[in-house]
């Protein structure tokens, strides 16, 4: 796309969150979640999870519309800051050079509005809180450990997956069919799963964060506090095991309805001739390995962006196929890959 090289992206770091009652947000994100206040001001709270060091994985800001301001991926050294402003100015766009504390804990950042729509920071230098990995006294049965990913609504993803392999992020696995419609990419730079996940819709928009935990012991508790504390409507989808990532799940909707996921137990992909999976788009395991159903909120809805400016960024349609235009209510227990009949599907040695 430019002759530049690209910054070199060492994974995701932290998501900017607008929500329109800060004391509500704080009740879900830090009573219930767990998450460490590292930070507190009258109109913003910056949280981490339990092992991360630098100064917050999530940012939450009092605003009138609930959005997602920014997505932040770190670079690998503060001379990449530089090149990551070389790149974007290169290739095209909106991009602002912004001083050290900016975004209060971070360092000198360089934030562009990217090629697909989204308000994206990206930085090196941020200042080193205390890691909590074995304050376990503090942890809690649900305890999160880190931030793993975003997943972002775009109208073209063969389209958005060419920009992220110029940033040097790879595929791990993808949803197509047999005309080669791609409905959905995973891509990484972290030696997991992904970092960034591509969903075909009207975008831009963002579809979720997720967090990471390392016990399915510790989402199922998290199910319980909202059974306890009356809130089960939080709960979107799930608990369940994905077939995309293989990952243990549980799709929350906070007090402004931004989409969180708590996820566990993916796997290593940093090998360089990980192959990549690939999905049929009417196998509903994809979504679901135990074939539950995926709700269609799960589809249609999603966070708006914000540009630089703090506006919200008008959308794009998606014109190709949408995964939920091809699904059994949205997603179930039937199964529509082609060439196979349900009516004959074969479980164990039952007809």
């Amino acid at each position: 796309m430019t002759s530049v090289p690209p910054p070199d992206v060492i994974r995701c770091a932290y998501a900017e969150l607008v929500v329109t009652d800060l004391a509500a947000a704080r009740w879900f994100y830090v009573d219930l979640l767990g998450l460490v206040v590292t930070a507190e001001e009258p109109d913003a709270l910056y949280l981490r999870a339990f092992e991360e060091y630098l100064h917050h994985s999530l940012v939450l800001r009092r605003g009138e519309t609930a959005a997602c301001a920014r997505l932040a991926y770190r670079v690998r050294s503060a001379a990449e800051v530089d090149r990551a402003e070389e790149y974007y100015r290169a290739l095209g766009g909106r991009v602002e050079r912004v001083p050290a504390g900016a975004t209060r804990g971070i360092g000198e950042a360089v934030r562009i509005e990217d090629p697909l729509g989204f308000p994206v920071e990206l930085f090196f230098d941020a200042e080193h809180v205390e890691r909590l990995t074995q304050r376990y006294d503090l942890h809690g049965a649900g305890a999160i450990s880190r931030l793993d990913h975003f997943n972002v609504v775009t109208p073209d993803v063969p389209a958005a997956q060419r920009y992220y392999e110029g940033l040097g992020f790879r595929v791990s696995e993808d949803i197509e069919d047999a005309a080669g419609t791609v409905y959905a990419t995973w891509m990484y730079r972290k030696p997991t799963v992904h970092d960034v996940a591509l969903t075909g819709g009207d975008g831009p928009r963002m579809h979720h964060i997720a967090f990471a935990t390392h016990e399915r012991s510790q989402i199922l508790h998290l199910c319980d506090h909202l059974g306890a504390a009356r809130r089960p409507d939080m709960i979107e989808r799930g608990p369940g095991r994905h077939g995309v990532s293989n990952a243990f799940y549980l799709y929350l909707r906070d007090p402004d309805g931004h989409r969180i996921e708590i996820y566990t137990h993916d796997y290593y992909t940093g090998d360089p001739d990980n192959p990549v999976v690939r999905w049929d788009v009417h196998d509903n395991q994809r979504r679901d390995w135990w074939g539950n159903p995926v709700v269609p909120s799960w589809y249609a809805e999603a966070s708006p962006v914000l540009d630089l400016d703090g506006k919200p960024r008008a959308l794009r349609e998606r014109t190709e196929a949408r995964e939920a235009d091809l699904t059994i209510g949205a997603d179930g227990f039937s199964y529509t890959r082609a060439g196979e009949d349900p009516r004959e599907f074969k479980l164990g040695n039952q007809v």
